[in-house]
């Protein structure tokens, strides 16, 4: 069941979108070739706790899958999400995705971006703008009245036609009560299909894209998800809210490039 929520809800979920977007931002600053993506962790679970928020990732489980046991995802080159920070330095021209939930007044809020690590390649660069691009175009179809095919269609449509290839097992999520909600919004599909759009409804889009083979692997950590090709993923999510007025942004994780 698709939830529409009340504004009381969604003044929680604006505020649990706004710290994440923070930090986000105040992550992405620490980014730089030699630091270690546990240090980025805690520098974003300081961050949330000082907010008076709890990092929505830290002890989520699905599925029977064991706990998560990081405050962020720090998704490295061919690791496409779910990527547990450790001991990893990260290097010049690497690209790291770093995703992060927040909880607070029992609302999630939950946005993703992904990091050039120094200088990257020219392929890099391209993968990261297009799979930013095509986030966006599927939030332009985020509006009342359309269906979710509509949002999906928009994602593929951008990034089939500059070579890449959109993660079938993955999908964005309705967000609220809970972490991930229904709907499921692949970021495939046909124009025209799936639930009506409505007004009242939140949910995250987050298209995770691969320079090469859409299919890939989770690793025996049981969480880090990877290419098949071992080629480099991107991955960018925006938290969203459907208005009179259409889409509204409420993760803003590029506000502060």
């Amino acid at each position: 069941m698709i939830l529409i929520k009340s504004k009381k809800e969604i003044d929680f979920i604006r505020e649990s979108s706004k710290i994440v977007a923070e930090t986000l931002q105040l992550v992405k600053r620490y980014v730089k070739p030699g630091i270690s993506t546990l240090e980025l962790d805690k520098i974003a679970e300081d961050y949330i706790r000082s907010n008076d928020a709890i990092p929505a990732f830290k002890g989520y489980s699905q599925a029977g899958s064991r706990s998560f046991p990081a405050s962020i995802c720090a998704s490295v080159d061919e690791e496409v999400v779910h990527g547990i920070p450790g001991n990893r330095i990260l290097k010049e021209g690497e690209i790291i995705s770093i995703d992060i939930g927040v909880l607070k007044n029992h609302a999630y809020g939950d946005a993703a971006l992904t990091v050039a690590v120094g200088n990257i390649s020219t392929e890099k660069i391209k993968l990261m703008e297009v799979t930013e691009k095509s986030l966006y175009l599927g939030i332009e179809q985020a509006v009342a009245g359309n269906h979710f095919g509509d949002i999906s269609n928009a994602v593929q449509t951008e990034v089939e036609m500059n070579g890449c290839s959109v993660v079938r097992d993955l999908c964005g999520h309705g967000v609220g009560k809970y972490l991930h909600e229904d709907p499921q919004i692949p970021n495939y599909g046909k124009p025209d299909t799936g639930p009506k759009i409505a007004e009242g409804m939140v949910f995250a889009i987050e298209p995770m894209i691969n320079i090469g083979t859409f299919e890939v692997a989770v690793l025996a950590d049981g969480w880090t998800i990877v290419t098949a090709d071992e080629k480099p993923s991107a991955h960018y999510e925006n938290t969203i809210l459907i208005t009179a007025n259409g889409p509204e942004i409420l993760s803003l994780t590029n506000d502060l490039r």
